[in-house]
């Protein structure tokens, strides 16, 4: 499982350090990874996981390219403008850019 965080802005990242940046972005990653990690073990499964800190559809793309995975699963949502009624723009951004097979979820 991979869980993409957005990077902090440079000026917020300066005022509050390196230290707390990264805590912030261990516990945004906790948050996500937790209750699906829970879930995926009561079901018996033992899922590896992993965060990153990024532009979403680009981070997505990149790992699943440069793992060894037979296929990405990911969620599709059909927030946002007119573009993105069907799928989302994270969505989008990884189908045009991963070379891996996507399956998406709705």
């Amino acid at each position: 499982m991979l869980t993409v965080s957005p990077q902090l802005p440079p000026r917020a990242r300066a005022a509050v350090g390196k230290e707390m940046v990264d805590s912030y972005h261990r516990d945004e990653a906790e948050k996500v990874l937790s209750p699906v990690t829970q879930f995926l073990l009561r079901h018996g499964i033992d899922a590896k996981t992993m965060a990153k800190v990024g532009h979403a559809g680009e981070t997505i793309s990149k790992t699943a390219d440069s793992g060894k995975f037979d296929l990405l699963v990911m969620g599709s949502h059909g927030h946002g403008t007119l573009g993105n009624l069907v799928m989302g723009s994270v969505a989008t951004q990884v189908l045009a850019h991963c070379k891996v097979p996507v399956l998406l979820v709705r």
